[in-house]
């Protein structure tokens, strides 16, 4: 696998995507939440983003193990968007949208270890 940087891993740009849509939504969240349910969903959907990128820098090895801490930021941002869908800080229909994306997201990065792991035991 020859990706130059991680900007080129489709990836990366769901997950940078799903970040930028975060920011948007929870710009609308209860002014209360700021430093609470607004500060932990920007966080752990950008360390998917962060993770990714500093993961492809790495040995395929250690690629590996980063995209399993990605993969743990994004079950942490699926649980926020559940909370904030049932506190009524977004609608439903953000809600449906985020999370969808959130699952592509993880399957991607299912299917991008599986690559990985097949490589590393050739």
């Amino acid at each position: 696998m020859d990706v130059k940087s991680f900007e080129d891993l489709i990836v990366w740009q769901k997950a940078h995507l799903l970040t930028l849509e975060i920011y948007k939504v929870t710009k609308e969240f209860p002014k209360a939440e700021k430093f609470g349910l607004i500060s932990q969903i920007r966080r752990s959907t950008a360390s998917i983003c962060a993770n990714i990128a500093e993961g492809q820098t790495k040995s395929r090895k250690d690629f590996l193990r980063f995209l399993d801490i990605a993969r743990g930021s994004l079950e942490e941002t699926k649980y926020h968007l559940i909370l904030s869908r049932d506190l009524t800080y977004c609608t439903e229909e953000q809600f449906k949208m985020l999370y969808e994306l959130s699952d592509e997201i993880g399957k991607m990065i299912y299917g991008l270890s599986q690559q990985l792991r097949r490589l590393t035991h050739n």
